[in-house]
């Protein structure tokens, strides 16, 4: 019995043929709509994630089976916090301030894979992952949480695994973070001046190469 391995990436329940699934599946001869149906049933949970899917083909009797994996710590945080994407700014302005409770919910459903000792180790992973994003955890700066971490500030959360965040916790941090991105927009109001700058310098050019075009063209048609 022959089998081969297909991994593909798929955004969750929303599998589609496509000219890629065609190359990947298209030689082994199998029904490539059961496949996606499979994926979507399965990924649905993960709607609005990209989640890799390895898909084991006989290539005997044309079946299969499936291997689902979790999504990208980035995509787990994403999806948690309801937030679309990340800071480009990270220093300047903070995208999202995240309870600890809420790390320690996405650490549970990446422990697996992280291959880490235990849930705190992934917690400090996922930690870790909100840095280039510009996310805040608890109203302060990642390293100053990975230390707490480390100090055992948060161990009776990590090993209750509680994951609630109450709607008065919601409604401070999100108040924390207005009040964080203010101070931090005054404090770098230079280096904001300068990027804004830069784009219209950027833009500028641009603009002018439009301009030159549409006189071309005019003199063109003359």
């Amino acid at each position: 019995m022959s089998k081969e391995k297909v991994d593909v990436m798929i955004e969750g329940g929303k599998a589609s043929a496509g000219p890629a699934m065609g190359q990947a599946f298209g030689p082994l001869g199998v029904n490539i709509q059961d496949i996606l149906a499979k994926i979507n049933e399965k990924t649905a949970d993960f709607k609005g994630m990209k989640v890799p899917v390895t898909v084991i083909v006989d290539t005997e009797d044309k079946s299969f089976d499936l291997e689902i994996g979790t999504p990208p710590v980035s995509e787990l945080i994403k999806k948690e916090i309801n937030l679309q994407k990340g800071s480009g700014l990270q220093k300047i302005k903070k995208s999202a301030n995240m309870a600890m409770e809420h790390i320690v919910k996405v650490a549970k459903m990446k422990t697996d894979s992280m291959l880490s000792k235990d849930l705190k180790a992934s917690v400090k992973t996922v930690i870790g992952s909100c840095g280039p994003m510009g996310i805040l955890i608890e109203s302060k700066p990642l390293d100053e949480v990975t230390k707490e971490v480390d100090e055992g500030k948060y161990d009776e959360l990590i090993n209750s695994g509680n994951t609630e965040v109450s709607d008065e916790k919601l409604k401070q941090l999100n108040a924390d973070l207005k009040e964080i991105n203010i101070a931090l927009e005054s404090r770098y109001s230079k280096e904001l001046a300068k990027i804004e700058e830069d784009k219209e310098a950027a833009a500028a050019p641009a603009e002018g190469e439009e301009a030159a075009k549409e006189e071309d063209s005019k003199e063109e048609k003359k």
